[in-house]
């Protein structure tokens, strides 16, 4: 009776360590959300800079002599060469001088007109004007400014050391001005300073970049957003960022293998290379007929990415 009690407990004991070692081992349904393939793509890694539209060389127009405005023969936005008549101006002397003559008669008024003749300022260089700050009947001194021109409008941005390596002279970059975010247009780098600069405790460098095509609405002042390329690669075997999942600094993809009826699922380590953001480029850890996959119950890892705004 005994022995036979010891028989039942022993099959009981069998089948429920069989039912328990199904139960821990049976393969789950797991189901696939996305899939795909390695695949050559162009990946850009870029970061974006702040710059300001300004002056390559700005220059105060100041009369050499206190006075009073007579004409000011140009305006904002117009492009005058060197030497060029900008401005008649009186000396304090000559406008009292033909004022008291005004008042004596219109004939007086023309014959010191024609004796005692305003002084003309010219431009000092070939440019534009950017800024009038007088009109004519105003009197000045030699401290006011009158006009401000320029030679040409450039984009200067400070550029973070770290990233200073990323710019060279003559390289094309990608830019648009902040008011008008749909008009993209081409610059190149003509020039990086040797002196840095401490701007909110960072080592910076200023960087002028020269537009190869101007946008009409172009002013001084504007703020513009520079996309700098900081490392491309072409036909680089890459997959979508959602299939890589990242712990203790390990990246893993989950690859299928096996038949779509009877599909194997393999969790693998792998190396990567350059990120977009979006792609990453997979240097090692896959093979171009195999296929990686998210399942329904594979918790995404968010990946990092390489854009940066600034």
């Amino acid at each position: 009776m005994k022995i036979k009690r010891k028989k039942i407990f022993l099959i009981l004991s069998i089948v429920f360590i069989g039912v328990l070692i199904f139960i821990i081992f049976k393969p789950s349904a797991q189901k696939i959300e996305a899939q795909e393939k390695l695949r050559p793509r162009e990946l850009h890694v870029e970061f974006r800079e702040t710059g300001y539209v300004t002056a390559r060389n700005r220059l105060e127009i100041k009369p050499p002599f206190s006075g009073r405005m007579e004409k000011i023969l140009v305006d904002e936005g117009d492009a005058i060469t060197k030497g060029q008549i900008i401005i008649w101006m009186s000396s304090s002397e000559r406008a009292a001088m033909i004022d008291a003559a005004r008042a004596i008669s219109n004939e007086e008024y023309i014959r010191w007109q024609e004796i005692y003749k305003p002084t003309p300022i010219v431009a000092p260089m070939s440019g534009f004007i950017i800024y009038r700050q007088k009109e004519p009947g105003q009197t000045v001194s030699v401290v006011d400014g009158i006009l401000v021109m320029a030679d040409d409008l450039i984009i200067t941005a400070n550029i973070d050391e770290t990233d200073l390596r990323y710019i060279s002279i003559g390289k094309k970059l990608r830019m648009y001005l902040d008011a008008y975010p749909a008009e993209q247009f081409e610059g190149v780098i003509e020039h990086v300073s040797y002196e840095s600069r401490i701007i909110s405790n960072v080592t910076v460098y200023e960087v002028k970049i020269k537009p190869i095509s101007k946008p009409s609405v172009f002013r001084s002042g504007m703020t513009a957003t520079i996309t700098i390329t900081a490392e491309s690669r072409s036909n680089a075997e890459s997959i979508s960022n959602n299939f890589i999942t990242e712990r203790d600094q390990k990246k893993t993809v989950i690859v299928k293998t096996g038949s779509d009826k009877k599909p194997i699922f393999e969790t693998r380590e792998v190396i990567t290379g350059v990120t977009d953001g979006k792609y990453t480029e997979i240097v090692s850890g896959l093979k171009d007929n195999e296929t990686v996959v998210i399942l329904h119950q594979q918790k995404k890892a968010k990946t990092k990415s390489l854009m940066r705004n600034k």
